[in-house]
C-alpha cells in the first residue's frame, strides 16, 4: 500500500513536471489529466503551505471547478466527489481525502 508521503512525492514531482512542460510548451500542451493533476497540485500546495485553499486560489483561481470539471470529463468520480465540496468542506477534508484522489490518478 502506498503511504501519504509516497503520494505527496509523488504529486510535487508529477506536478513539478507539468510546471516545467507548461512553462517550455504552454498551456495548451497539457492534457486534460496534467492539468487535473496540477489543479490537485495546486490545492495541496495551498493546504500543506497555509493550511487552508485561499494560497491555492491566489495562484490558481479557477482550480477548483476545473478539477471538477476535468475529474467529471475523465471519470474520476473520486476525485469529482472531493473538488466538489463546498470550499470549507474540502478544506476540513482534504488530508483524509488526499490518498484517495492521488491513488485514483495514479491508476486513471
Amino acid at each position: 500500500m502506498t503511504s501519504t508521503f509516497e503520494y505527496e512525492t509523488w504529486l510535487i514531482e508529477t506536478g513539478d513536471i507539468i510546471i516545467r512542460k507548461e512553462a517550455q510548451n504552454g498551456a495548451a500542451s497539457l492534457t486534460s489529466y496534467e492539468k487535473l493533476i496540477y489543479c490537485v497540485w495546486v490545492a495541496d500546495y495551498g493546504m500543506r503551505n497555509a493550511g487552508d485553499l485561499r494560497t491555492a486560489s491566489e495562484l490558481y483561481p479557477p482550480f477548483q471547478s476545473e478539477a471538477c470539471t476535468l475529474a467529471r470529463d475523465l471519470s474520476l468520480q473520486y476525485t469529482l466527489d472531493t473538488f466538489s465540496m463546498s470550499e470549507n468542506e474540502l478544506c476540513s477534508q482534504y488530508f483524509d481525502r488526499f490518498e484517495g484522489v492521488c491513488n485514483e490518478l495514479k491508476n486513471a
